[in-house]
């Protein structure tokens, strides 16, 4: 199984889901979870929804497979425009993948041939944060900043740069009442490295609009604002790394929406197709297709599910049903409500931060409400594995307790969910860090 200690099930059964309706799902021996993990930030409109499996099985019939590679199919074309009009700017050209890690190699492979062929072939070096997952291709792999993912597969690609990222709960002493002032700070140490690395070999930025790993990070006000004009003012790409912030996971239907800035890529997956098929895509600005377009130029570059017929009709669909049900309102309506009602958790002495934004929150979780200090490797092994995780899995919550940064509880509930579902998030998770904390 993926990323998981097999010797854990060595004299247990596995977890089976066998079904799933809304929000929720089943276990095998019927057992009911409010699934406030989208699965995997992944199933946006909820589980059991006719109209994508009608969407998948139309085009099976009509035409069940084939590639794009020198041709296109209908579910393709249409779909890549219609992405092309509702990102950003002039990300007008789509390059479908399998899924994320695909995207974002897609990505970085793009920027270093893009640099080739405009008379800087020396540029090929990734700018990323820490404790940033980016995937788990050799490539996507070493820009992922957590060291115990990558250890067991060095050496990786060359060229990936890490600096600090904007979880402003653990900024720098001297920061850390001022977020604008942090913000600026943590733009800073991105052009510190172009200009360490030499901007004449950095390639690209590769950023999530509210980070993954380490506990849904938000950046800071002005961050991105002011990385737009690092990038520029270096000739460096921005690449918007959206596998799970695009589609609606923060009330927009791109992460870059939400806070304003331009990339010059945007990677996705994930909630593209609700999960009902597999499918990513890397949304690229005019001007970086621009020495592909004529001639004789190929980027030599494809997967053979990428731009599947079946999953691009899903996504089309699942892109309808958006618009029907409003789900980027539902979302932009709700999150206060979904924070306000996290935040009601800090009476709870190991509750250290609450943050997110949109339906992606996390909880951070501390020995020390007053000094921030956090769990060690061992705590945490006792703590969040022991006590928190087995708690949620018991009390019937699905969701996420991570400690690939400082430990923590992610949330990203399906974009159809409410009050009812908050609530119910919240009153688990209230008896379940009680007891931990109580049992510490």
């Amino acid at each position: 199984m993926h990323f998981t200690r097999m010797g854990t099930y060595e004299h247990a059964p596995v977890p089976t889901i066998e079904r799933g309706d809304g929000a929720y799902i089943w276990d095998s021996n019927g057992k009911r979870y409010l699934d406030a993990l989208s699965g995997l930030f992944v199933v946006q409109a909820g589980y059991g929804r006719e109209e994508l499996v009608q969407a998948a099985t139309t085009q099976m019939r009509k035409l069940p497979f084939f590639p794009i590679w020198s041709y296109a199919t209908p579910p393709a074309v249409e779909l890549a425009e219609r992405l092309a009009a509702a990102a950003p700017g002039d990300l007008n050209r789509v390059f479908f993948t399998s899924g994320g890690a695909e995207a974002v190699e897609t990505a970085w492979k793009l920027a270093k041939q893009y640099f080739r062929l405009t008379g800087k072939p020396g540029k090929y070096k990734v700018i990323t944060r820490t404790v940033a997952y980016h995937g788990t291709t050799q490539g996507a792999l070493a820009l992922t900043a957590v060291p115990g993912f990558k250890q067991a597969f060095e050496p990786l690609v060359p060229g990936a740069v890490h600096v600090p990222n904007t979880n402003f709960y653990r900024a720098p002493e001297h920061l850390a009442d001022d977020e604008k002032a942090f913000g600026r700070w943590a733009a800073g140490r991105i052009e510190e490295a172009i200009l360490m690395e030499g901007p004449d070999s950095v390639a690209a930025v590769f950023v999530e609009p509210v980070q993954n790993a380490g506990g849904s990070i938000p950046p800071p006000p002005g961050y991105f604002e002011t990385l737009r004009e690092i990038c520029d003012r270096h000739d460096v790409l921005l690449v918007s790394d959206e596998v799970i912030c695009a589609y609606g996971r923060l009330g927009t239907l791109f992460g870059a929406d939400k806070y304003g800035y331009l990339p010059d890529i945007i990677t996705s997956a994930k909630g593209l197709t609700s999960g009902y098929s597999p499918l990513g895509a890397a949304i690229v600005s005019d001007r970086i297709f621009e020495p592909f377009r004529t001639g004789t130029t190929v980027f030599p570059h494809g997967y053979t599910f990428g731009g599947h017929p079946v999953s691009c009709a899903v996504g089309l669909a699942n892109l309808d049903l958006f618009e029907r049900d409003d789900l980027l309102g539902n979302v932009s309506r709700n999150e206060n409500v979904l924070r306000a009602t996290l935040d009601g958790l800090r009476d709870i002495p190991i509750v250290g931060d609450v943050r997110g934004d949109g339906y992606f929150f996390s909880i951070e979780l501390v020995k020390d409400q007053g000094t921030r200090e956090s769990f060690s490797k061992a705590e945490n092994e006792r703590v969040l594995k022991g006590m928190v995780a087995k708690g949620l899995y018991e009390h019937g919550l699905y969701c996420r307790a991570d400690d690939r940064g400082d430990p923590v509880v992610q949330f990203a509930p399906p974009l159809i969910c409410g009050p009812a579902e908050f609530d119910e998030m919240a009153g688990i998770l209230r008896t379940v860090l009680t007891d931990a904390w109580n049992r510490l």
